[in-house]
């Protein structure tokens, strides 16, 4: 015991050739898209470390694998293999003995090198791509201090922190006041909202549970994503009792026939007490008319909770904020349009996973404890001791579900640091201007078709190979375009050129649905992802 446990003079060493892989695998060829790009950006890798005394990296041959003339010649989205041989190469078993750093080094770039690349420029299968710096170096610094963000005494930074980026965003909510905290995610900043809601109309229910309640009913649409459904199943609320409410032919959710099921509820013996509105559903990218809807939560007098995690960065935009015109809205008497919100800055902000903010309009916030710390506090004597030397009003660990909490709140603020309001604005403006430019090239390009024109930066289409065209009347036509689009993918993950995601929906056969959320994305590349569609599927 008189000697440190850990090789220090080691760990740094094995950190500093750790980060050089990081740096050269993972970042620089996990977001480039250009071969041409490495030989020129090696002169300025190293000037980029001689200024940060940090040594420099130089580029490696490349090693992107077999996958047919396209990717030949590109870096690859993903290098696929089939789950046995993955395991075989990666060698996952954990034994008695350690490896030398030169072993461990290679499991490092074994694994950049397998997994799917979600910075690269040519990655669009899921709601979050593209990878920056600044946010990547949050990222690390959070990773490094290793904290948790429950109390001033050992996060005071990020406590502070985590109170300013909060009010940011409900700042641009139109909130002049509330409450707030990062959660591990949209899923369960939506439960939150479930859960303060259910508290707030029924407060016995913290200690009493189920048997202080009646049947509850809440709504959203059939769009909703499916936390929802999930949040009921985990809060005792029941699936069952999530009335799902009609859309419209775009998504959105039918304020009438929110009137209606509300009213069938409690005809029913159910007691309504939360709507679930969405702003930019995950297929469609469809924003529920939050103005409609707040009107028929006033009458009915039930919470309002906006599920924003995909839509809420249009927020930033003042082209496109009016895609959630009334989540501000004030009524005499009964304050905002929404209750609480939910918004993940780690989709079309590129902040990285995980990002998400529930917001929550509470105007009892001040000394006394607000609604969340009211819902969620437990008070463990061990953390939150009353007589500490400081406020402990700056110990906001008890508004949370967790305990151990993981700072979520750096990598925004220094992103936002880094490009300010006006640079996070370009790129949400950035996002949807690709949207319009590969619907305006889907419209002119032989069987392309688009499965409704986007209102977000959701692109949803089928492609039609030569083999189908023209036969739009046979019986069996819808049969077998739904199969284009899983064949066309399979082609694409295994030469590892592009990812995009597909999906059927309601009585629409598999379509594609391309989403750009990562700034380094250009014309090029939205050309190149419409080139290899057409040539990985015009033989089907």
């Amino acid at each position: 015991l008189e000697q440190p446990g850990l090789d220090q003079a080691a760990g740094e060493a094995f950190l500093q050739e750790a980060f050089q892989i990081l740096l050269d695998e993972g970042v620089r060829k996990g977001t480039d898209a250009s071969e041409k790009a490495r030989a020129g950006r090696a002169g300025s890798a190293r000037e980029w470390c001689r200024r940060c005394g940090a040594a420099a990296v130089l580029p490696r041959a490349p090693s992107w694998g077999s996958g047919g003339p396209a990717s030949s010649l590109h870096p690859q989205v993903c290098e696929w293999k089939e789950p046995q041989e993955l395991r075989e190469l990666l060698d996952l078993e954990l034994r008695g003995a350690g490896e030398p750093p030169q072993r461990l080094l290679q499991r490092c770039r074994d694994v950049l090198r397998y997994s799917v690349r979600t910075g690269h420029p040519r990655f669009f299968n899921q709601l979050f791509s593209g990878l920056d710096h600044h946010a990547l170096a949050g990222r690390l610094i959070t990773e490094t201090l290793n904290t948790s963000q429950y109390t001033y005494e050992i996060a005071p930074v990020f406590v502070l922190m985590e109170d300013v980026v909060l009010a940011k965003l409900r700042e641009l909510l139109g909130w002049s006041a509330g409450d707030g905290i990062f959660a591990p995610g949209g899923s369960i900043s939506n439960m939150y909202a479930m859960n303060v809601a259910r508290f707030r109309r029924f407060p016995e229910s913290k200690s009493q549970g189920s048997w202080a309640l009646p049947r509850l009913a809440l709504f959203a649409s059939r769009e909703s994503h499916y936390s929802i459904q999930k949040g009921a199943a985990f809060l005792g609320i029941g699936t069952d009792n999530v009335r799902l409410v009609a859309t419209d032919e775009r998504g959105k959710m039918l304020p009438e026939e929110l009137e209606k099921e509300i009213e069938r509820a409690k005809a029913e013996g159910s007691e309504p007490f939360l709507v679930c509105a969405t702003s930019g559903t995950t297929v469609l990218g469809a924003f529920d008319p939050l103005r409609r809807v707040a009107d028929v939560c006033r009458r009915h007098g039930l919470w309002l909770h906006v599920d924003a995690a995909w839509g809420g960065s249009a927020l930033l935009s003042r082209k496109h904020r009016h895609l959630l015109d009334g989540i501000e809205r004030r009524v005499p008497g009964c304050g905002s349009g929404a209750d609480s919100v939910a918004w993940n800055p780690h989709k079309m902000l590129t902040v990285g996973l995980q990002c998400s903010a529930f917001l929550l309009r509470d105007s009892s916030v001040g000394p006394a404890p607000g609604l969340l710390q009211r819902c969620h506090g437990a008070g463990a004597s061990y953390l939150f001791q009353p007589d500490k030397f400081y406020d402990v009003s700056y110990d906001t660990g008890d508004k949370s579900v967790q305990c151990g909490r993981r700072v979520d709140c750096l990598k925004l603020w220094l992103l936002w640091k880094a490009e300010g309001s006006a640079g996070l604005e370009r790129r949400v403006d950035r996002a949807f201007a690709c949207t319009r430019y590969l619907a305006q090239e889907l419209r002119r390009r032989e069987g392309f078709q688009l499965v409704l024109e986007p209102e977000f930066v959701n692109l949803c289409f089928w492609f039609v190979p030569p083999s189908l065209r023209g036969q739009e009347g046979a019986r069996d036509y819808w049969a077998r375009l739904g199969k284009v689009a899983p064949a066309i993918k399979e082609r694409m993950v295994r030469s590892g050129s592009v990812m995009v995601s597909y999906q059927p929906h309601g009585a629409a056969v598999n379509f594609f649905r391309q989403v750009v959320t990562n700034p380094a994305v250009t014309k090029a590349d939205l050309d190149f992802f419409l080139d290899e569609i057409e040539r990985l599927g015009r033989d089907l």
